[in-house]
């Protein structure tokens, strides 16, 4: 074999090719390095001395169906200029790997369109040496993501388990590339981030989040110059669930069977925007019944669509006035539920009105979540938590069908 072939073939160049040995359905090639190639793998000088030889053999690229083997006796050398002994440098392959480097540029490319069981079954190799090799390429690119840049964030934890197991992602609303991943869902969580934050630099403009007590004192303590917003989705959460807790109440209070049987099965006619009800399936009318009967859930459910209505004010002040007037109607209903919920708001009026400096949410962060439980299905769940984070930082690289 040439020593050209042998280049372009397997990405090897100085080494001379020995012999090919064909054995067990593989093929293997034995290649040597020229005595005036030796250089030390510290100092890079070429007066060195051979102290003997360590044979290995590595994995490379197949050929059709056929696997490939590199065989090289790799020299042990003693330098004169740095007066250390080790072995020579192997360019073709990482340091303690058993596979070369142009077999990892198959691995990483396949893996674009395949899974790690698919990757590892068509090349013949182990599932784990399969995720090495991605491990490796995804602590190259992720390992640290860069924060100067960041802008505007947003922060929420997601469920990734059983066992209420969360991780808390912090998201540059901009790129839409996940920036921090941590365990758990509490305040400390963050820790890392907001050191890493601080050298960046980073000015961080606005961050949405939702009302947790926990997340306004973070921003408060580490972002005290950032617009902090509060996420319109966890708001209209929040009154979906007063919401249904009411109607069970109701229908628990209820002592005529028939309008048990008319609350009975409404909570999510209740919970849709009417413009999504079905008139097939006669949705619209079911709901209006159900409202006839009740005043007090009849109050409830057009103060919770006449909410909806705080995101498209024309201005700050319109919004600031729209607000006062849906929490006075709130505390007139006479509804607990509704006056704890207007009090809610009264207390976290400035994030809610921030919203018009800067329309941000966490929705993203949903888009994000939906990509991270198609991965866990289609992976069968990750016994490597380090290996599972990395992965949710390449989530924004994806392709639909999520196969990397």
């Amino acid at each position: 074999m040439s020593t050209s072939l042998l280049y372009h073939a397997l990405g090897i160049r100085g080494y001379c090719h020995v012999k090919t040995v064909y054995e067990e359905g593989g093929i293997v090639f034995v290649i040597e390095q020229p005595r005036e190639n030796y250089r030390c793998s510290r100092c890079g000088s070429a007066e060195v001395a051979s102290q003997g030889r360590i044979p290995r053999t590595w994995r490379s690229v197949p050929w059709g169906r056929k696997p490939v083997f590199v065989q090289f006796a790799v020299p042990r050398l003693k330098c004169w200029s740095c007066h250390h002994t080790r072995q020579a440098s192997v360019p073709f392959a990482d340091q303690k790997k058993h596979y070369t480097k142009s077999l990892a540029r198959y691995v990483l490319e396949l893996s674009q369109f395949m899974t790690l069981k698919d990757v590892a079954l068509h090349l013949g190799l182990s599932w784990d040496t399969v995720k090495d090799i991605q491990k490796q390429r995804l602590l190259v690119r992720y390992a640290k993501p860069k924060l100067k840049h960041l802008r505007q964030i947003a922060i929420d934890e997601i469920s990734v388990g059983q066992g209420h197991r969360y991780v808390t992602l912090v998201l540059d609303l901009e790129s839409g590339a996940v920036v921090f991943v941590g365990q758990g869902k509490s305040a400390q969580t963050l820790d890392p981030f907001w050191v890493r934050l601080r050298a960046s630099h980073a000015r961080i403009e606005a961050v949405a989040t939702d009302m947790s007590p926990a997340y306004i004192a973070a921003v408060l303590e580490h972002l005290p110059r950032a617009v902090h917003v509060f996420d319109r989705f966890h708001v209209v959460k929040l009154f979906n669930h007063e919401l249904s807790e009411l109607r069970r109440e109701l229908y628990h209070e209820a002592r005529d069977l028939l309008e048990k049987r008319v609350l009975k099965g409404t909570r999510w006619l209740l919970l849709k925007n009417p413009e999504h009800l079905n008139d097939d399936k006669q949705e619209p009318k079911r709901l209006k019944e159900a409202l006839e009967l009740n005043r007090s859930l009849a109050a409830a459910y057009y103060l919770k669509e006449d909410l909806r209505q705080f995101w498209n004010q024309t201005s700050y002040l319109k919004a600031s006035r729209f607000l006062d007037r849906w929490c006075e109607r709130a505390d007139a209903s006479g509804i607990r539920r509704l006056q704890k919920l207007a009090k809610t708001l009264r207390g976290h009026r400035s994030g809610l009105l921030s919203w018009y400096f800067y329309p941000i949410s966490t929705g993203p962060l949903e888009g994000t979540n939906t990509k991270l439980r198609v991965m866990q299905r289609q992976a069968y769940g990750f016994r490597d938590q380090e290996f599972f984070h990395l992965k949710i930082y390449q989530l924004h690289e994806t392709k639909h069908a999520l196969v990397g």
